[in-house]
């Protein structure tokens, strides 16, 4: 039997332990959920640097206990000074994935932390950011140990990480990749995250963190620049949203693929399935999944280039359209282009029923490789999805903001229950969503079941170029047998619990106050409560 942890107090939920459990500490003391993500959120900057950083994007879903739900866009900015020019003058047809030129658009994730934090005090937040930010700090001084999944990527990436600038000083060890269970200390980063308690986060962009960040980037030949980083704002924006039958789900626009996660689950709750961990349940979600991704190649690009309103897939009269293009016994050719992404997600609830859905992000692992000098703030490579094309929909402009494969969610159940889920992944963080969310809210399964059941991917992760359908080999293999039938090109992985699948998570708030939790056993996290 797999058991959903279940509190009355309040939980937050990360991929790394360390990071939800400074968020339980934080809603111990008092704060409220979007107080406790901010400390997790800086905590698991510290203590999983593969996966997000100081120098990466992130968004939020909130939803207040009594109110709707508010989504914040912390995506930054391609550079002024990164233009198409900038890149093909050189000779270059593609931006580097690696390297200061790979690190071609703002950092957003701090300035995420402050318009949550707006949000936080209007909901009676009380907490000093030094409180906030003093558990991350303390890792980063003392020093973390090196988790599987970090001692892994590195030596993969390694040929594409170790010259990068600053790399080798902070996350190599005698100029080899750390061992699993090794101390890694970050004392740059301890002292970036103590300047940011005295002066405030706002201090990132238009401080004296803000011009040692800048000159360090100039320097590197990045072209951002101290202007960029003064120019930036994280925004408030409105959430997507979709009805199923007994719910509405959440998720943010674009320039994130939260678009596609929506429009799969619309698509198969039309499908009328009955029977979980069926030919029809994963063949239904993999064939929504392609026409999703369609839609998403269209329309998830800076919304700010859009003509009309990405809600328009999402109305009941588009999507009853949409769901007469699939085929219950046959698969669609595929693959389309795809993203890959590196990525964490983290959930709060507190016992108010304040609700956080939270995810960040330096795209691939370790983001551009570069630490900025000076400061242990890795930075991302979120603009090397840009084209360099004209005439591509996604061209690189200054001030452009970049395509995301980040999308937390967030679902109201209209028996009064709250469900914050999400995952990292690339291409996988819609499939997992619904995976997790099929299984739990249309199949009765236990969150945590649901959570640690096989998945599957459609596509391509993190660090990966296949793009066949991958399974975990869990699977019964009369299903897979019917998967390969119908025309999917399956390929059975080797693992039963895989990181190429993703670290999700999962909470409920219940109308009875009590919580419910679940975490990823392909991680290294928990659901941390009171």
């Amino acid at each position: 039997m797999i058991h959903t942890k279940r509190t009355l107090g309040g939980a937050c939920v990360a991929p790394h332990h360390s990071a939800a459990q400074a968020g339980r500490d934080v809603l111990n003391e008092g704060g409220n959920a979007i107080e406790a993500m901010v400390a997790a959120a800086a905590a698991i900057a510290v203590v999983y640097p593969h996966m997000n950083a100081l120098g990466g994007d992130g968004f939020w879903l909130i939803k207040p206990a009594n109110g709707t739900p508010i989504a914040i866009d912390a995506c930054g900015p391609a550079a002024q000074a990164a233009d198409i020019g900038f890149y093909t003058q050189d000779g270059e047809t593609h931006i580097p994935s690696r390297g200061p030129r790979a690190a071609l658009t703002v950092a957003g994730t701090i300035g995420g932390w402050q318009q949550a934090l707006k949000v936080a005090h209007q909901l009676g937040g009380h907490m000093p950011v030094s409180r906030l930010l003093a558990p991350a700090e303390q890792h980063a001084r003392d020093g973390i140990v090196v988790s599987q999944s970090q001692a892994a990527l590195t030596r993969d990436k390694f040929d594409q990480l170790a010259h990068q600038p600053g790399f080798a000083e902070v996350f190599l060890s005698n100029g080899q990749a750390p061992a699993e269970g090794s101390v890694l200390r970050q004392p740059d980063l301890a002292n970036t995250l103590a300047q940011l308690s005295r002066a405030g986060l706002d201090d990132f962009y238009r401080g004296d963190l803000a011009r040692t960040l800048a000159q360090g980037l100039e320097s590197l030949g990045s072209p951002v620049r101290r202007g960029d980083l003064e120019g930036f704002r994280a925004r408030l924006v409105e959430p997507l949203h979709t009805r199923l039958r007994g719910s509405t789900l959440y998720n943010l626009p674009p320039p994130t693929q939260g678009l596609a996660s929506l429009i799969i689950l619309g698509l198969f709750d039309r499908l009328n399935v009955t029977k979980d961990e069926s030919f029809d349940h994963l063949h239904g979600l993999i064939e929504a999944t392609k026409a999703a991704f369609t839609v998403r190649d269209l329309d998830c690009i800076d919304p700010d280039w859009l003509t009309d309103s990405p809600q328009r897939w999402l109305t009941p009269e588009a999507l009853d359209e949409q769901v007469k293009t699939l085929s219950m016994t046959r698969a669609r050719p595929w693959p389309n282009p795809t993203q890959p992404g590196d990525t964490v997600w983290l959930g709060c609830i507190d016992k108010a029923g304040n609700a956080v859905s939270f995810i960040q992000s330096v795209y691939w692992e370790f983001g551009s490789g570069v630490v900025v000098p000076g400061t242990g703030v890795t930075w991302q490579n979120r603009g090397t999805s840009f084209s360099l094309d004209p005439a591509s929909r996604n061209a690189l402009s200054p001030g452009r903001r970049p395509f995301h494969t980040l999308n937390p969610a967030l679902a109201e159940f209209d028996d009064g229950r709250t469900m914050v889920y999400g995952t990292m992944g690339g291409e996988g963080q819609p499939q997992t969503q619904a995976a997790i969310f099929s299984r739990y809210a249309m199949f009765g399964q236990s969150l945590q079941q649901a959570v640690t059941a096989p998945r599957w991917l459609l596509g391509r992760t993190w660090g990966d170029t296949d793009t066949r359908l991958k399974l975990e080999n869990r699977f019964d293999p009369a299903l897979v047998d019917q998967l390969r039938n119908a025309g999917h090109d399956v390929e059975v992985l080797d693992e039963a619990f895989s990181d190429t699948l993703g670290h999700a998570g999962a909470l409920v708030h219940r109308p009875d106050d009590v919580i419910e939790g679940a975490a990823d056993p392909r991680a290294d996290g928990l659901v941390a409560t009171l």
